[in-house]
């Protein structure tokens, strides 16, 4: 893609350019069909881009890095990581406030989302800035060792290079990196000498890319330990992954360290900021990791942990109780109440695998169990990523709204006591599967258009009949169920929730449960944010 004018080098255009760096769905197929396993030439390479653009992986040090992996949690400790960050005293000249970048994946609504400073998504006209400079010093500089290398790297590598660019220009004192895929090869793993390195739970996912068991996996998540850097890792994990993860270590020239669960924490008494018993663990890591970047005596040229009376050493300080408590992170389990609709509660989840989906629908079921109405209707949006088995996703959301009603003593509808799940086909009163499209039109919002996806799939939405399919056949037969509908895009479904939320009137709550992509959750969110219910940080403005 040639370069815009100078005249037109604003956030759209640079989000124009950006998106032309996606890879399409025909190059995504090819690698899963080819084995799509990470290869050798990935760090180099990133390396090279670095390099490239004006730097070299000893400045990267002074980022002062937290890097974060894991198959679950990995966002949310990296957002409890930067809530607790955000509560230590502060040692610059001049009383000069700290400065901590986050870099994260994917976004919600905007692309931006991704580089935040201080909690912040930076300003359009910082990513477009720093977007331009690092695009064309990329064509200024086009050397490279290797032919295949492309002249720009692609979506995701090409926003680590510019994180890289917008936390060492705007100085930030400490960088919270989370991993996109894996960590051995990820685009993230350049660092030479981060702070601390840390592992949340591991699960199968990405098997295509990552290897088909825990123990395979946690050696490609391992691959983010180094030399003299503390390496964390959640201590139940599956499998002999912890072993495997020791073993990693030892030869990274580090040694690992397991956390549990923190007792002020296990017991619920702390109210997280993220919602979710899961939420504990994630919590309980990421207090953790601050204590041992407190250790450094890079972060103590800056940081300190404020005095407290707290006493004894297991007890948490104030300053991580209110890290914490106040740790925000949008669409992982997050109730929007919505604003143009004051009968309709949005409830948001990026849940994509069976293991957080059963975590998702405890979180939902629970909230519905709590806060009964006299009238209340449920819907359930759900999409998934083309690959993704619709059976074992549906199996899980049914399985666990089953096992849920069932241990609250909850009895089986009329009529249903001997079929499939007795209790979870009468839980919602309508499904809906629909694309991730933005628009009733066909378009896509800027920040969320997506050339993974086959159009031809998403024309004939194949995926959706296919989930309409495998969850007819998971009730099987007996009562009808709920109603099924497919809709082509996520501002059609959402019509449809108002439509029905106007049919039944103001006194029928509605409670919208959308999960099964982040990307889904992030469209909505779109046009929550548009209506007004949901500000720049994605939080909510309508009180519950």
């Amino acid at each position: 893609m040639a370069a815009p004018s100078s005249s037109d080098r604003g956030y759209a255009a640079a989000v124009d350019a950006l998106n032309t760096l996606q890879s399409n769905a025909a190059t995504l197929e090819a690698i899963r069909k080819n084995g799509g396993k990470m290869n050798d030439l990935f760090i180099p390479e990133m390396v090279e881009y670095v390099s490239r653009i004006g730097y070299t992986q000893d400045d990267l040090n002074r980022l002062n890095v937290v890097h974060i992996t894991g198959t679950k949690g990995k966002g949310s400790t990296s957002a409890f990581c930067d809530s607790l960050f955000r509560q230590l005293d502060v040692h610059k000249p001049g009383g000069q406030p700290a400065k901590v970048g986050l870099f994260t994946s994917p976004h919600m609504c905007a692309v931006r989302e991704r580089i935040r400073i201080n909690g912040l998504p930076i300003p359009e006209d910082m990513f477009a800035k720093y977007f331009w400079q690092v695009w064309d010093r990329l064509a200024e500089n086009p050397q490279r060792k290797h032919e295949i290398t492309p002249l720009r790297p692609v979506y995701f590598r090409f926003l680590t290079l510019l994180a890289y660019h917008v936390f060492l220009q705007e100085e930030v004192d400490a960088t919270i990196l989370e991993v996109g895929i894996g960590g051995k090869y990820d685009s993230t793993n350049v660092v030479p000498k981060p702070l601390v390195t840390a592992i949340t739970q591991l699960g199968l996912d990405h098997t295509a890319l990552l290897g088909n068991t825990v123990e395979e996996i946690a050696v490609q998540k391992g691959g983010i330990f180094k030399k003299g850097a503390p390496a964390l890792s959640w201590a139940r994990q599956p499998g002999r992954a912890i072993q495997e993860l020791e073993r990693v270590a030892k030869e990274a020239g580090t040694q690992l360290e397991t956390v549990d669960l923190r007792p002020e924490i296990s017991t619920g008494d702390i109210k997280l900021g993220l919602p979710g018993v899961h939420q504990r663990s994630n919590a309980s890591l990421a207090v953790v990791i601050l204590e041992r970047f407190l250790e450094s005596e890079a972060a103590r040229a800056v940081f300190s942990a404020p005095s407290s009376s707290s006493e004894p050493s297991q007890s948490l300080a104030e300053w991580q109780r209110r890290g914490i408590e106040q740790a925000r992170w949008p669409g992982r389990c997050q109730t929007v109440p919505s604003k143009q609709d004051p009968q309709v509660t949005w409830f948001l989840d990026g849940a994509h695998t069976t293991d957080s989906l059963s975590v998702c629908l405890n979180w939902f079921v629970d909230s519905q169990l709590s806060s009964p109405a006299k009238q209340k209707q449920r819907t359930f949006i759900f999409n998934c990523t083309n690959g993704r088995s619709a059976p074992e996703l549906l199996t899980a959301v049914l399985s666990r709204i089953e096992s849920d009603l069932e241990a609250q003593g909850v009895s089986p509808s009329s009529g249903d006591e001997g079929g499939a799940y007795p209790r979870a086909r009468g839980f919602f009163d309508r499904v809906i599967f629909c694309t991730n499209i933005t628009f009733s039109s066909g378009g896509w919002a800027s920040d969320l258009a997506s050339k993974a996806i086959d159009p031809n799939d998403l024309s004939a939405l194949v995926v959706q009949r296919d989930l309409e399919s495998a969850w007819k056949s998971l009730l099987g037969s007996g009562s009808p169920g709920p109603e099924v509908l497919i809709k082509a895009s996520i501002q059609d479904a959402i019509g449809h929730v108002r439509e029905v939320a106007r049919k039944a009137g103001d006194g029928v709550t509605q409670d919208v449960l959308v999960t099964g992509s982040l990307h889904l959750v992030g469209g909505v969110m779109a046009h929550l944010k548009e209506e007004g219910s949901l500000d720049d940080a994605l939080v909510s403005t309508v009180s519950p």
